[in-house]
């Protein structure tokens, strides 16, 4: 163009901004400065809305400059523009002071705030401006309530939810797809995946942006129902187009159920619809293929991934520990460190785990010694947890015991269970008398350490303290409801180990119903009141 007005300007900078090349529409507008045209309100909105995407925070407070020192100062669509730059920045103390000074608010500058607050987290001050919204007669739209919801997701929030859903009701905005979508995350995230299914089912038209948020919801609560199969099935029948959110999501649900054949099938998928991998996808895999038991296949996907993080090389040595090849997991964090890559906490705690399940003390030890001094990566209560259990599996109770009392963190339920199973397994019954106290007083109403204590006494043959241990566990379960279970179990124990008849244990033989059913009852009932140490 020969002669280039602000309009022509504006046009280019406004349609990069649209089209999401940002730094074209910066440099345009830059450009458009050096020139001497002055922008009007839709060139600075269009610039600001570069600035956002880009999350140039400099250039926008320079731009932010120009437009207070000139003659839209207080236009609305430049002010809303700038609430939404520093929002999306993380500036919301600066949002905010925009946002107050403004001596008009249309429903853009009240979204831009509301939506800022829940993008940075701030739930209690999204909600907070939404109230003041309504109070000042504003009607909210689809935009206000998805910003509103996504704040709101999280533990703490289901009432809420509720009630703001009650409202998206009333004002007639439950057809729309793009809140059926956000109600679903919303509840999902809530642990609610029930009420989002039924969200989902009374969608007139579906689409993969509310199938990823349940699959997801599924994945996240750990429940893998057959409404979770039937409702990837529907997707597929739908021809909907599967992203790598979604396929990341059911093979996570694979992994956790430990169904390979079914994870084959999504890897069939992943070959379809992404070819090429990501390394959340590579991950996902390895993952799964290495918590069904197949190390081989997991490390064939291992390998075939051409970029790889602290992820991919944490999944298979997991892997490697839980199939209880420790010298592989070792190896492999070795050569993971001679890449240059840096282990995470979670790569010392399946290192931990590995050397504690393969026997090997000496390299539990270098590990646990390394993240320390090497990595400056504080343990937490789980690595303690597994490094005591290296020297409990290995019989070192002793060492183990004053691992716990040594250590500056207060021992869990975790740790003493791993020495009153390994007093159990080695017959150390007055360290074993210590686990029981400590598990006791932690959580009296776990089952398992009276069982697991009362074969330690029934095995060295303290019949007392058997019989004292059997009436302590006689009364909590009777709080519970499970005596008939607690009989038959005391029964099976002391008759195992040394032939004692019920009347020298003082027992009824009436009081003891001749039901092996019930015995399995009570064995499965001590098997589900906690882990087991094996």
């Amino acid at each position: 163009m020969p002669e280039r007005n602000v309009v022509s300007w504006t046009s280019m900078v406004s349609g990069y901004a649209q089209s999401g090349n940002y730094e074209k529409a910066l440099g345009v507008f830059l450009e458009m400065r050096r020139a001497g045209v002055r922008a009007n309100q839709f060139g600075y909105g269009s610039a600001l809305k570069a600035c956002t995407g880009l999350r140039a925070l400099g250039v926008g407070v320079q731009i932010q400059g120009c437009v207070l020192k000139g003659r839209f100062a207080e236009n609305l669509f430049v002010l809303s523009a700038l609430v939404d730059f520093h929002a999306k920045c993380g500036k919301m103390e600066d949002a905010c002071c925009v946002f107050e000074a403004m001596s008009e608010r249309d429903l853009v500058s009240w979204n831009a705030i509301i939506g800022g607050y829940a993008v940075q987290g701030f739930k209690e001050d999204s909600l907070r401006v939404f109230q003041k919204m309504m109070r000042e007669g504003m009607v909210p739209d689809c935009f206000t309530f998805g910003s509103v919801l996504r704040g709101l997701a999280g533990d703490s929030g289901l009432v809420r939810i509720s009630q703001m859903h009650g409202l998206i009701m009333q004002l007639g905005f439950g057809s729309h797809r793009s809140l059926s979508g956000s109600l679903i995350n919303a509840y999902a995230k809530c642990g609610k995946v029930e009420s989002s299914h039924r969200i989902y089912r009374s969608m007139i038209k579906k689409d993969i942006i509310c199938s990823t948020a349940l699959i997801n919801g599924y994945a996240r609560e750990g429940n893998y129902s057959g409404g979770v199969l039937d409702l990837f099935k529907e997707m597929i029948v739908m021809n909907m187009r599967l992203d790598g959110v979604i396929l990341c999501s059911m093979l996570n649900i694979c992994a956790n159920v430990a169904s390979l054949i079914f994870g084959r099938q999504i890897h069939a998928l992943v070959f379809k619809y992404q070819p090429s991998l990501d390394v959340a996808l590579g991950n996902a895999l390895v993952d799964m293929y290495a918590k069904c038991g197949e190390i081989e296949d997991a490390n064939h996907a291992f390998d075939e991934m051409e970029e790889k993080n602290v992820v991919s090389w944490t999944s298979l040595i997991s892997g490697y520990g839980r199939n209880g090849d420790g010298h592989k997991a070792i190896a492999l964090y070795r050569e993971m460190e001679r890449q240059g890559l840096k282990p995470n906490d979670v790569t010392f705690l399946s290192l931990l785990f590995a050397c504690s399940h393969s026997g090997l003390t000496d390299e539990g030890w270098e590990c646990f010694s390394s993240m320390y001094s090497k990595y400056n990566i504080v343990p937490r209560a789980k690595h303690f947890s597994c490094l005591v259990d290296i020297h409990a599996r290995a019989g070192l109770l002793e060492d183990a015991h004053n691992l716990i009392r040594d250590m500056n963190i207060k021992p869990n339920a975790s740790l003493w269970g791993a020495i009153l199973g390994a007093c159990s397994t080695y017959g150390n019954k007055s360290l074993g008398e210590v686990a029981a106290m400590h598990l006791c007083d932690i959580d009296p109403e776990k089952s398992v350490n009276y069982v697991v204590l009362g074969s330690i006494y029934a095995a060295s043959g303290a019949w007392d303290n058997a019989l004292e241990t059997r009436e302590e566990f006689f009364l909590s379960l009777i709080l519970l409801g499970y005596h008939c279970s607690l009989m038959t179990w005391m029964y099976s124990i002391t008759s195992e180990h040394s032939g004692v008849d019920d009347e020298s244990l003082g027992l009824s033989s009436k009081l003891i119903p001749p039901n092996n059913d019930m015995q399995n009852q009570a064995c499965a009932e001590a098997d589900q009141s906690g882990d087991s140490w094996t």
